[in-house]
């Protein structure tokens, strides 16, 4: 009786978090007056149109690259140095370690939106506002902290002997992380680098601040367009929004175990 109760729940709450994505999806391929009835519409003859209206805005693909180019180079660079700052903390005694370690934590769990009007100043003064190298640097940043701590927990579980006994086979301390360590952190990388990937793909109030000139732009803003006269674009905008969601919950739903496993390894090893 009791599995029963909970596979009931369980199912309950699955069809509440996937209703409004099946609504979003269904109606990006309603016509208008299907969209705006009082009544919702369940069977209907699907139309392209609000994919075209999404697609035609002005320097369309511009926001796609943009959005590629910084969401990329944002989770490489964070990639690069946290496994440099997780293998100092998981594997060397420094002055500070503990502080460092503090220091990582404190700044996963601070609100970044805290910072928009600093983060607004310094670019300014620094002529940095509509530059995609400055919203790498941000998104880069925040997804830091997670990637280290992640990371460290990876290189924490993987034993010192194996490093030790490549070290004594004549590999020097970096040889040995890149032939002994490094291939066993593949789910820690993959979970890092998609939440990286998700937050700065997702990611809408520092894009909005700093890059407001169209070419500059990324995805998110795109998603602000679609507004007439009388009010929103409604079929527009489930279009706009559904093909913002479709890249990412692909590679959510094909990398799902290996997320689950990375996260969960990092979390409560080492």
């Amino acid at each position: 009786m009791r599995k029963l109760w909970l596979n009931g729940t369980a199912l309950v709450l699955s069809v509440l978090f996937i209703f409004p994505v099946y609504w979003m999806f269904s109606t990006s391929f309603k016509s208008n007056s299907q969209v705006l009835t009082k009544d919702p519409v369940f069977f209907f003859t699907p139309t392209f149109d609000h994919y075209s209206t999404a697609t035609g805005v002005d320097l369309f693909w511009t926001y796609v690259t943009n959005s590629l180019v910084v969401t990329i180079a944002a989770v490489l660079l964070a990639l690069v140095v946290a496994l440099a700052a997780s293998f100092a903390i998981a594997r060397m005694e420094f002055k500070g370690r503990r502080g460092m370690v503090i220091a990582v934590m404190m700044a996963q769990m601070a609100p970044w939106e805290i910072l928009i009007i600093v983060v607004y100043l310094n670019a300014r003064d620094l002529e940095m506002l509509n530059s995609l190298v400055t919203l790498t640097l941000i998104y880069f940043v925040m997804a830091l902290p997670f990637t280290i701590w992640t990371l460290r927990g990876f290189i924490a579980a993987v034993p010192k002997e194996l490093e030790e006994s490549a070290m004594i086979d004549g590999c020097n301390r970096v040889q040995a992380f890149i032939r002994v360590i490094f291939p066993l952190l593949a789910p820690g990388l993959m979970a890092t680098s998609l939440f990286g990937f998700i937050a700065a793909w997702n990611e809408y109030a520092m894009v909005l601040v700093l890059n407001k000139a169209p070419d500059a732009a990324t995805l998110p803003l795109w998603l602000t367009q679609f507004q007439t006269n009388f009010g929103n674009d409604w079929g527009a905008t489930m279009a706009a929004s559904s093909m913002f969601t479709i890249p990412v919950l692909i590679v959510f739903l094909l990398l799902q175990r290996r997320v689950t496993g990375g996260l969960s390894a990092g979390a409560v090893k080492g």
